[in-house]
């Protein structure tokens, strides 16, 4: 009786089609192809934009540190020499100073109010049911579509009534209630994807509700917590409309009304230099901020899909 040797199945590696005699073939040269194509497309396209990105705001660095003559000859050209004296200028004589302190008053206090405040009502509406959950979670969504424009004129009439117009506080407690919307969805979506057997562990050690949201909670969520923040730091520092409307004392304005203003004094002075200057000033804590936590901003927005 005869028999016939087979060869045995040679495995096919992952995603490779197998033939009937078992021997995997060969990938198709034209999926690699494309997949390369593809690759060289989208490296092409990021390059480009970050050149688009990163090119303003070298060009700008770099003519901060020129004369005016040398901005309008060779705008394109490395200054011959660095004039620091821009900034100088720029610091001093257009009140750069009080405009940043200004500003960091304002942004700092409303931060950690609605850091503070949203984590809290987003912790409560993430761990807890109760009637009428929904509807305030489904208002403060609302609140994040309602166009600003639309309030500017009550929010005057409010805030004045309050005597809270032309005041630092005032605008604190504006800007305030202008990020909580956006906290609290972020904030919201961040803590239902902790882990609740540690919530669970400290209530069984006796631990108080308060306890348990400052101290084990709250550390928990330092990487939404720094990313929201972030996010509320870039709106809350670039923010125009609001303290336009709400402050007119000219020695309580914040750095970008005192930007705009700085861009009328120096236009008609023809102080090109000191307007690059400023204009560098104000963009500098921002860029700082986002580079020093690029990276818990990117692990807090990628927290919740590795869940």
């Amino acid at each position: 009786m005869k028999t016939t040797e087979t060869t045995a199945p040679v495995p096919a590696e992952s995603g490779m089609p197998i033939t009937k005699t078992g021997v995997p073939a060969k990938a198709p040269a034209k999926e690699k192809k494309e997949g390369t194509v593809l690759n060289v497309f989208s490296h092409g396209v990021l390059v480009i934009w970050a050149f688009m990105v990163a090119m303003p705001l070298l060009w700008a660095v770099m003519t901060s540190f020129k004369d005016d003559a040398s901005i309008f000859s060779s705008p394109w050209s490395l200054p011959d020499e660095l004039h620091f004296s821009n900034w100088s200028r720029a610091w001093t004589q257009a009140n750069m100073s009080d405009y940043f302190l200004n500003t960091i008053l304002v942004v700092g206090g409303s931060l950690i109010g609605t850091l503070v405040l949203g984590s809290m009502a987003a912790y409560v509406l993430a761990r807890f049911d109760f009637p009428g959950n929904r509807f305030i979670y489904f208002l403060f969504i609302g609140g994040m579509s309602f166009p600003i424009m639309l309030a500017l004129v009550p929010l005057f009439y409010v805030v004045n009534n309050m005597g809270l117009l032309n005041t630092i506080h005032g605008l604190i407690l504006v800007y305030i209630a202008y990020s909580l919307p956006f906290t609290v969805f972020f904030l919201t979506a961040f803590f239902r994807t902790l882990p609740t057997s540690v919530a669970e562990a400290a209530f069984v050690d006796g631990a108080s509700h308060s306890r348990t949201f400052f101290q084990i909670m709250l550390p928990m969520a330092k990487p939404g917590l720094i990313s929201v923040g972030i996010f509320n730091f870039l709106g809350q520092w670039n923010q125009y409309m609001l303290p336009t409307v709400l402050n007119t004392d000219p020695d309580k304005r914040v750095l970008t009304q005192g930007l705009v203003q700085l861009a009328v004094s120096q236009g008609y002075k023809g102080d090109w230099s000191g307007l690059f200057a400023g204009l560098v000033m104000a963009m500098l804590p921002v860029l700082a901020a986002y580079i020093i936590f690029q990276r818990q901003v990117v692990a807090g927005l990628t927290a919740g899909a590795l869940k």
